[in-house]
Formats: structure tokens, C-alpha cells, sequence
């Protein structure tokens, strides 16, 4: 399979830990060609700069239009700020590109569905950087929660599902994501993140109930920095019975490590702390060969620790790894502890697997458009929710 051309759209901290590590790590399926920087500090441009790439090999434009207008690209990578992915995304596709897209895909659901109308009227493929679906502990739970209910580990049917991704941060890091822009604030940024976790679980709710605030009242009051959400399934939808999923982002949260999932089944309960590796170990690399004798990852090249599991890429500690409790008795007098491991490693590397997969061979892409699309449906619903203080029903 001839290796996809790509270009990255911006210079920014998705195009450096998420999207071109993937692309150089995967020789074999993509290329870069080409950064879209528009402001570069030095000739070559930051991505050249910080994988300490060859100047004359991957092409530095200032442009859109140089983009576009370039036919050896096929996939355009859109890891910008969030209030730009719609028009970028809708520029590309126009020219005739396949697009990736960092989540939120878009601020609205109309331009999502835009977007993905667009996409199929010009047989390209759109594919939304839902990557989390790939981290170790989500993995690890599906495996849980796919358990028979006649295993000893099942937690049996789900009553209550907590996903948190809390923090402690007392200022603002100055980005801008600071700024009251659209699609800015916690909820479309890690929100996105639990919010689709979570549909791949359950499915749609009926009904949402949101909390949202500019808790530490740093910053614009109109960007919000915690969310509490609240996922309403009833009976016989989900599950059985009727239960809530809890999302929850805090940003003046002291623990550590921070609580990651809380299940409670009908059978036992599940907890896990931590948060998914792969980010910190994405941030640590250059383009600089290993030598024989290193082990840190700042002198790994994307593709040793992406394609060598020695390396450990993806592999919490297993002190991270989640616990199980169950009830050994109808009454709830005895319970047993035991560890969930974390087996299988996070491989944010599968998406981009199956992105090339999708635009090369035609198959389905993991991440549905639909799917990112109801991403953004629920973060508007939320939205809602939270502004007039009220339950909202989620459209069937």
C-alpha cells in the first residue's frame, strides 16, 4: 500500500503529541508532506524543529491555498483551535482531501452534519480523533463490562457509571482555549472525551442534566471550567434498569492519582485511578534514534515506541490498575477484593491504523461521523441543560 501524503494544519500541541508521532511512527501507511504553519519562528517550522525533520523533505506552507491547491496531498490532519475545524474541515474536503479532524469536531451539530453531508457527496473520509476510545483503562473496562453474567469478575448489570477527568489547576495555562470563543471551555474539551466514552457504552440517553461554572473565577466568565453531567437512562433502554452515567470534570481537585472510573453493579463495583500514559509519553518524543544503551523516551523516535512493545508503550504501572469488590452473600455481609488488570496497552496508533485502512481499502472507519456528531449533539444538550438550570430531554 503506497503511504498516505499528509499534511498537518497548525503547529500547536495536537499537531505535535497527536497527530504527527502517528504519521511518522507509520511509515509504512503515511507521510508527512507537508505543516501548515502560518507564523513559523525559524525556517524550517516547528514540527521540522521539534522531530528534527528535513526541511527538504516536508514542505512548511503559510497558506491554505498552498495546501489545497497541492494535489500530491491526500489527507489534511485539522488539530487547530476548536472554533476553526469547520471551515478547515469544509475547505478540504471541497478540494477533494480526506479529513482528520481533533475532536470537538465542530462547535455546532448543524456544521458537524454539514460536514459529513460534504464528506459522502465527495466519497471522502471523514474521521473524527476520538482517541481515548484507544486509552488502557477504557479498554480495560469494556473488557470488564463485556464480561457474562455468569463470570465471577462480571459486576452484573450496571446501576450507576462515573467517568471523571478532574485536575488541579489554580490559573490559566494562557491558550486559547482560555479565550470566549465558540466551542471553548471544559465541556467541549474533555467533555468530548467522556461524552463519547460513554455513548459507546450505553448508547444515547433520554435525558441530560448539566452543571457548569466558571468555578475558580480566573479567565472569562462565559468559559466554563468544571461540568458535572448528568446521562439519564431508563429502564429497558441501556440496561435493564434505570441508571445515571456521572461525568465529571473539576479543575481544583487534590488527589493523587485522580479518580478515573467508578461502576457500581448489581453484583460488585469497580474502581480505577489514573489517567491513560500515552499522552506523557507522546509529549516526550523526538526524532532522535534510540541508542543502545537509553531508555527514556526523550530519545525515542515516534516509531521505536509506537512499534516496539518492549518500550512499553501504552502500559500503565500496575499499581494503576483498577479493583473489583464483590458481595459473596445475598445480604451484603462479606465482600472480596480483588485487581482488574489493565492487560491490553492504550494504542491511540489503531485509529490512524484504521484511518488508512478506510481511505486506502474501503473499510469502516471505528470512529463514526454519526458518532462525533452526537458528540456535539449532547455537548449542545448539556450546554442547555446548564444555562436553564433544567433536565432536557435528548431527541430519539
Amino acid at each position: 500500500m503506497e503511504p498516505i501524503k499528509c499534511c498537518a494544519i497548525g503547529a500547536g500541541l495536537a499537531t505535535l503529541t497527536f497527530h504527527v508521532p502517528f504519521v511518522l511512527g507509520l511509515p509504512s501507511l503515511f507521510t508527512l508532506h507537508g505543516v501548515l504553519e502560518r507564523n513559523p519562528r525559524t525556517p524550517s517550522g516547528t514540527v521540522c524543529d521539534r522531530f528534527h525533520l528535513s526541511s527538504a523533505e516536508v514542505k512548511l506552507y503559510q497558506t491554505l491555498e498552498e495546501v489545497l491547491s497541492d494535489p500530491e496531498i491526500e489527507l489534511v490532519l485539522v488539530g487547530t483551535p476548536n472554533d476553526t475545524h469547520y471551515a478547515l474541515a469544509k475547505a478540504a474536503l471541497e478540494a477533494g482531501k480526506h479529513v482528520l479532524v481533533d475532536k470537538p469536531v465542530t462547535p455546532s451539530v448543524q456544521e458537524a452534519k454539514e460536514l459529513g453531508e460534504l464528506a459522502r457527496d465527495k466519497g471522502k473520509v471523514l474521521y473524527a480523533f476520538q482517541n481515548r476510545r484507544w486509552d488502557q483503562d477504557f479498554l480495560a473496562l469494556k473488557k470488564l463490562l463485556d464480561l457474562p453474567d455468569s463470570d465471577p469478575k462480571s459486576l452484573g448489570t450496571v446501576v450507576e457509571f462515573e467517568s471523571h477527568f478532574d485536575r488541579y489547576r489554580l490559573g490559566l495555562k494562557g491558550s486559547w482555549k482560555d479565550e470566549p470563543r465558540p466551542a471553548a471551555g471544559l465541556i467541549y474539551d474533555l467533555g468530548s472525551h467522556l461524552i463519547d466514552q460513554t455513548l459507546c457504552l450505553f448508547g444515547r440517553p433520554t435525558q441530560i442534566t448539566a452543571f457548569a461554572s466558571n468555578l475558580r473565577g480566573v479567565g472569562h466568565p462565559d468559559v466554563d471550567d468544571n461540568f458535572t453531567i448528568h446521562m439519564h437512562y431508563p429502564a429497558g433502554s441501556a440496561l435493564p434498569y434505570p441508571f445515571t452515567a456521572i461525568l465529571r470534570a473539576h479543575p481544583l481537585s487534590v488527589h493523587s492519582p485522580q479518580l478515573r472510573f467508578n461502576v457500581l453493579g448489581q453484583k460488585g463495583s469497580y474502581i480505577k485511578y489514573g489517567v491513560d500514559v500515552q499522552e506523557e509519553q507522546l509529549k516526550s518524543l523526538t526524532a532522535v534514534p534510540v541508542t543502545a544503551t537509553s531508555t527514556s523516551t526523550a530519545s525515542l523516535t515516534p516509531e521505536n515506541l509506537i512499534t516496539s512493545p518492549s518500550l512499553g508503550y501504552g502500559l500503565e504501572p500496575e499499581i494503576l490498575w483498577g479493583a473489583l469488590e464483590h458481595a459473596t452473600d445475598p445480604v451484603g455481609m462479606t465482600f472480596v477484593k480483588s485487581v482488574w488488570p489493565s492487560e491490553e496497552p492504550g494504542c491511540y496508533a489503531d485509529l490512524y491504523r484504521n484511518l488508512a485502512a478506510a481511505i486506502r481499502e474501503g473499510v469502516e472507519t471505528k470512529v463514526k461521523w454519526e458518532e462525533a456528531t452526537a458528540v456535539i449533539e449532547m455537548i449542545e444538550l448539556a450546554k442547555k441543560s446548564a444555562k436553564e438550570g433544567r433536565t432536557v430531554d435528548v431527541p430519539y
